[in-house]
């Protein structure tokens, strides 16, 4: 499968994905892409997060790929879980690429954060996915992120010592990673 082929859903974190993040400059320059878009992307509030993302699945025409980073992959793995297993077979989402998502640490210590994100599934995504993480990511411990990537049955890719894999680790075009959602698109013809 090709990038044109798809419906390219871009779910950003907490803050939103500023101008230089690898998400936004993917975004710009694929031509399926959207971003969906939240009411207040420095408090992320779980029921409407997962709102969006769910309506924007509702409008995908084509397959359709979730491309979420941080907290913006626990929504999405939320917003899976809502739709469920029989809805989704109903819908044009054909995989999910989640990099570096959020722990239930970091959701639990932070005031700006709704608490409810902490309630991570442990259930298996209905979809095929990848989860892309690193040993030292200060939002979520290693360990935490490989237990996620096996109870969803995600291909996991250890990103070695990378950080959040946003801007301020140094990634902000994230070449490695474009080639990776290359691999992952090329994966889901077979």
């Amino acid at each position: 499968m090709r990038s044109s082929d798809c419906d390219l859903i871009f779910v950003p974190g907490q803050g939103g994905s500023e101008q230089e993040h690898w998400q936004t400059r993917w975004e710009q320059k694929l031509t399926t892409a959207r971003r969906v878009h939240q009411l207040d992307w420095e408090r992320p509030n779980k029921a409407l997060w997962v709102d969006s993302i769910v309506a924007a699945l509702d409008k995908a025409t084509k397959p359709t790929i979730i491309i979420a980073h941080s907290v913006g992959v626990l929504a999405s793995v939320a917003a899976m879980q809502k739709l469920g297993l029989q809805e989704i077979k109903n819908t044009t989402l054909a995989g999910a690429f989640l990099v570096a998502p959020a722990g239930k640490a970091y959701v639990i210590s932070t005031d700006t954060v709704d608490h409810t994100f902490a309630d991570i599934s442990h259930a298996p995504l209905p979809v095929p996915s990848t989860l892309i993480a690193s040993h030292n990511d200060p939002f979520c411990p290693f360990l935490d992120v490989e237990e996620m990537a096996f109870a969803w049955g995600s291909a996991f890719v250890d990103a070695g010592e990378s950080g959040h894999l946003n801007v301020a680790s140094g990634h902000g075009p994230w070449p490695e990673g474009l080639m990776r959602f290359a691999g992952f698109l090329s994966k889901l013809d077979k």
